[in-house]
């Protein structure tokens, strides 16, 4: 009796935190769980005037085509190439900058800082893009800028060999610091007891930051990893979208803009659900191996 009178409190008790997390729930399943039922399309030829039960069912009509066609190697490719040099220059980037503001003892400085390079990441990329253009366009200040050192005009945003970094360097540009804000927040948590230990025998400042920092970062490293493997196939739909053309499709059109392109523009519903549901599984193996690779190198798993 006194257990399940117990139970009944701690259930009592426990009702205001569930009724927190309900709003959270109904949106989660509103907005990310109902609209699966879209999938069905993958596996059908799409008509909107009947409806998704009612179009006919093709089975992998669509995933076969998708591998068929010319140019899905060169579209996953720039994917890859550009979804990769954001994950792992972005990272390196906001880790160094992580530690090297950890090493600001003036508070204000180190908050003035850490402000200014957080607040790109709230900007929109249709804002942002028309910053870009600005700057890197024919007649922006970079090639002004290139023009009075006697240099000549670079075609940035039409030239399909420059496009991919100027597409890596202002995503980079944007987000390095959010990201470091995590990073600086699993430099705080080692225990100065180490890097004092390491000072009193004699370590340089890069040998504690080799031997303890970066050591006690690798939770968290593996972790943000993990998280960013699962967006492998997804290089930033509106950041390219607002800044590509059809002059840099051969380097610069990855699976986003693609399916938009050809799903929506094009009117291909269900081959652009295909393409698309393609790169969720991709992106679930990806996170499914690296929380067994996270398992296997740190004991802790991601979920």
């Amino acid at each position: 009796m006194h257990r399940e009178k117990n139970k009944k409190v701690r259930r009592r008790s426990e009702l205001s935190y569930h009724l927190m997390v309900f709003p959270g729930l109904f949106f989660l399943i509103l907005f990310s769980y109902i609209p699966m039922v879209g999938i069905l399309m993958a596996f059908q030829d799409f008509v909107p005037a009947k409806g998704l039960f009612r179009s006919e069912f093709v089975g992998l009509k669509h995933f076969t085509y998708m591998f068929q066609l010319p140019d899905i190697g060169k579209i996953i490719r720039n994917t890859v190439v550009i979804a990769m040099g954001k994950m792992i220059i972005g990272m390196v980037i906001a880790i160094a900058f992580a530690i090297l503001l950890n090493e600001i003892r003036t508070k204000f400085m180190k908050k003035t800082i850490q402000t200014i390079v957080y607040l790109p990441h709230f900007l929109s990329w249709v804002v942002l893009a028309s910053v870009v253009t600005n700057l890197f366009g024919l007649d922006g200040f970079v090639n002004h800028f290139l023009g009075s050192m006697g240099f000549g005009t670079i075609n940035f945003l039409g030239s399909s060999k420059i496009f991919p970094g100027l597409i890596i360097g202002t995503d980079v540009w944007k987000e390095f610091g959010y990201s470091s804000v995590v990073y600086l927040a699993a430099i705080t948590a080692i225990d100065p007891g180490l890097h004092e230990a390491a000072t009193m025998d004699g370590a340089s400042w890069w040998k504690r930051i080799w031997n303890v920092t970066l050591p006690g970062m690798l939770p968290i490293i593996l972790l943000m990893t993990a998280t960013n493997l699962t967006s492998i196939l997804s290089a930033g739909f509106d950041q390219i979208y607002n800044l590509y053309s059809p002059l840099v499709y051969e380097t610069g059109d990855v699976l986003d803009t693609y399916v938009y392109r050809i799903g929506l523009v094009g009117r291909q519903y269900s081959f652009g659900a295909a393409v698309g549901l393609c790169r969720s599984i991709v992106g679930m193996v990806l996170l499914l191996s690296a929380n067994a690779l996270t398992k296997k190198l740190t004991e802790q798993k991601i979920f």
